[in-house]
């Protein structure tokens, strides 16, 4: 089992920035491909980011290219989601997550461990 606890989030201006964090505890980390989603109200789940287990490989969704980055420390069992140039339209619940396979997966179907969500408010 791996558990998952995100932190950061919170009430930003648009064009501002935050960096979500979520620190892995139980299993071994290192091994897992991560990813990051959101779920805006009334809305599905998207993905947002992901990245391999040796922080290798990123990809992105379209709509926040050049925006988000996501990175890793496995050294600190962490992943990071840095959010640059916020727009109202990223206002979401935010959900970081763990595969038990190494590579870049989109689809959160492909992942097995969740954290707890944080909220992040963009106001425009």
């Amino acid at each position: 089992q791996v558990q998952l606890v995100q932190s950061g989030g919170g009430l930003v201006q648009a064009g501002g920035s935050l960096r979500l964090s979520c620190a892995a505890s139980g299993r071994t980390f290192s091994p897992y491909g991560m990813g990051w989603f959101r779920q805006a109200p009334g809305k599905e789940s998207d993905f947002v980011a992901a990245i391999t287990w040796n922080g290798g490989v990123t990809y992105y969704s379209d709509s926040v290219k050049g925006r988000f980055t996501i990175s890793r420390d496995n050294a600190k069992n962490t992943v990071y989601l840095q959010m640059n140039s916020l727009k109202h339209e990223d206002t979401a619940v935010y959900y970081c997550a763990a595969a038990q396979t190494p590579g870049v997966l989109a689809s959160a179907a492909r992942y097995a461990y969740w954290g707890q969500g944080t909220q992040v408010t963009v106001s425009s």
